[in-house]
């Protein structure tokens, strides 16, 4: 299922940068580490919203709708900075692409599940 694959790339960036930061080959002062830590924490907890969708999908538009407006305004906030700096890295690129690519077309195919499935009844 599209959502789960897309929602493991969420929990497990989250999951590193929550509790394992130092995989992540950023540096900076403490304050700027722990900004990380707590935004890895937050991208953790979309990832697993995102996965206690799956199992009633087709009925879940409107929170779809509102996790995608909160990671593609993330993604937003990354491409700005990515410009104003020149960072193109694949650290920098990759999440961009999930960001304001995968994720917004994960949305549409959403919309298009629940507009194929009877109110009510699990999709096979």
């Amino acid at each position: 299922m599209p959502s789960a694959l897309a929602g493991l790339v969420r929990v497990t960036a989250g999951a590193l940068g929550a509790f394992a930061p130092e995989y992540m080959r950023l540096g900076g002062p403490a304050s700027a580490l722990t900004h990380l830590s707590y935004l890895s924490g937050l991208l953790l907890g979309i990832g697993l919203v995102f996965w206690s969708l799956v199992p009633t999908i087709e009925r879940q538009s409107r929170t779809i709708a509102l996790l995608t407006a909160i990671v593609v305004l993330g993604g937003l906030a990354r491409l700005i900075l990515a410009l104003r700096l020149g960072v193109w890295s694949l650290s920098v690129s990759f999440p961009l692409v999930m960001e304001l690519g995968v994720t917004p077309l994960l949305c549409l195919w959403q919309r298009r599940v629940s507009r194929l499935t009877p109110t009510g009844l699990r999709s096979p």
